[in-house]
């Protein structure tokens, strides 16, 4: 008898569990819904084409092995795409997919905004001669992919760039939207892109263009009455990379020729990059017609680094400017500077600089006074929070478990010296620092301070890891 779906489903989710990290396995395989099987098929339905690519591209060993395992080898898996479109006559549609070199058949493709699906589109405003000319790409060379420092904040981000830098305009990912705060790479990314194409595609003319300069050379356009000139010029471009399209909202003229621009690029297969400080659907002033083609591609979010990408973003610049610092100096940088990258370079431009006209040795006592001047949010206090990024950091535990009611051994140790050095470092209340330990009670803290004290009593590898997690926090003082 055929099992249950999700029964089978479930017992897959455990083995790909332990095969991917935590972030990874909710990203890509919880969103994941079974549908039925069927004589050895499992059908499951995922959100989008993107989503289906990436499985196939990242996971389609794992989900064979795991579902062969579960079904037998003669198993075969089936992806129910749902496909975001305005027409509501088009319903979800199933891809047949028994391996990773098969090719997409999919019925209804010619209803969807897909430039693969369009005929080839003649640009009726070629000018004889102009595609030889050299255009200058308003590029930077300094922005390339080999000095883009990966991370889990910025991680998707990252591997959409690559592809959509490898195959322009063959990729689902039309329009590929980066959005994020500032300092987080999306221009250095946007322009990585734009870098690598010029060096893979010599035909392939790209222009990149901050959308505040888009706006001023269309206003001059309109002045001189070549409004026809500067949508053509745009139109012939093979790859249009837009920074910052925040800055398009309410400018209606602007988003109008930008809207008719977008659509000759994308029916004509070339590849559109935008960058936005905040994801599409959150743009007030936004033309609807606009943002729903935003939303045609993929959209990937670059976040905060967190501790281990600072450092070795910090070390990639040391190595890049042929310098050497003391391990502890590029900590308490890396541990204090945690807003984005442009200010974690800045500091360490500023702290080489201060060395260089004052003729002093770099050490961590320089290191505190800059970081103070260059970030004035820095407090000397030290904070739970900041105690618990510590300990979780050195452990490599979650905070939010730690917080939580987990009673993995792991997990408590972190929590019980995570309260020892709170206890210690700061004038928090046992009750207070229970508090921000998931409401535990005093009694708890008491007890883990007490325990830590008993193991430091008799277990010398633990003393060595209280004396280390004490050095890093020490560094904030």
């Amino acid at each position: 008898m055929t099992k249950p779906v999700n029964e089978v489903w479930i017992n897959c989710l455990k083995i790909i569990k332990d095969n991917v990290n935590p972030q990874s396995f909710k990203t890509w395989f919880e969103p994941i819904i079974p549908i039925k099987i069927d004589d050895s098929i499992l059908t499951i339905q995922v959100p989008s084409q993107f989503f289906y690519e990436w499985l196939e591209e990242h996971y389609v060993s794992l989900l064979s092995k795991t579902i062969k395992r579960e079904l037998g080898s003669n198993a075969r898996l089936e992806y129910r795409i749902v496909v975001e479109n305005s027409s509501k006559a088009t319903n979800p549609y199933t891809i047949n997919i028994p391996t990773k070199d098969a090719k997409l058949s999919i019925p209804g493709a010619n209803s969807l905004p897909r430039p693969s699906a369009a005929p080839p589109v003649k640009n009726p405003f070629i000018i004889p001669g102009l595609k030889k000319m050299n255009i200058d790409s308003q590029l930077n060379p300094s922005y390339v992919f080999d000095n883009f420092i990966e991370g889990e904040c910025n991680q998707l981000a990252r591997s959409a760039g690559v592809a959509v830098a490898n195959r322009p305009g063959g990729t689902a990912f039309n329009p590929l939207v980066f959005y994020g705060g500032v300092g987080l790479g999306k221009t250095h990314l946007l322009q990585a892109i734009g870098n690598h194409i010029k060096s893979n595609f010599s035909t392939k003319s790209v222009i990149y263009v901050s959308s505040e300069k888009f706006t001023n050379q269309f206003i001059e356009a309109v002045k001189s009455g070549s409004t026809q000139d500067f949508l053509h010029f745009y139109q012939m471009m093979d790859v249009l990379l837009v920074d910052d399209i925040q800055f398009f909202t309410s400018k209606d003229r602007t988003q109008d020729i930008f809207f008719h621009i977008f659509n000759h690029l994308h029916q004509s297969g070339k590849q559109i990059v935008l960058t936005s400080d905040k994801p599409p659907r959150e743009l007030e002033g936004m033309e609807e017609r606009l943002l729903s083609r935003f939303k045609w591609g993929l959209t990937a979010d670059l976040s905060i680094p967190d501790f281990e990408t600072r450092m070795a973003i910090l070390e990639k610049k040391m190595y890049a400017e042929g310098i050497d610092l003391p391990h502890e100096v590029i900590e308490y940088v890396a541990y204090n500077i945690n807003t984005n990258v442009r200010e974690l370079e800045g500091a360490l431009i500023s702290l080489l600089a201060q060395a260089s006209l004052s003729n002093k040795e770099i050490d961590i006592s320089l290191a505190k006074r800059i970081v103070k001047n260059f970030i004035n949010n820095i407090s000397r206090d030290i904070s739970i929070e900041y105690i618990q990024k510590v300990v979780c950091s050195f452990y490599d535990t979650d905070i939010d478990m730690v917080k939580g009611q987990t009673r993995k051994r792991n997990i408590v140790q972190s929590r019980q010296v995570s309260m020892y050095f709170a206890k210690q470092f700061t004038e928090y209340s046992l009750k207070a620092i229970g508090k921000n330990f998931g409401n535990r009670d005093h009694s708890t803290v008491i007890h883990s301070c007490q325990t830590v004290q008993n193991l430091l009593d008799i277990d010398e590898n633990f003393q060595k890891e209280i004396r280390e997690i004490e050095k890093k926090i020490k560094l904030s003082l």
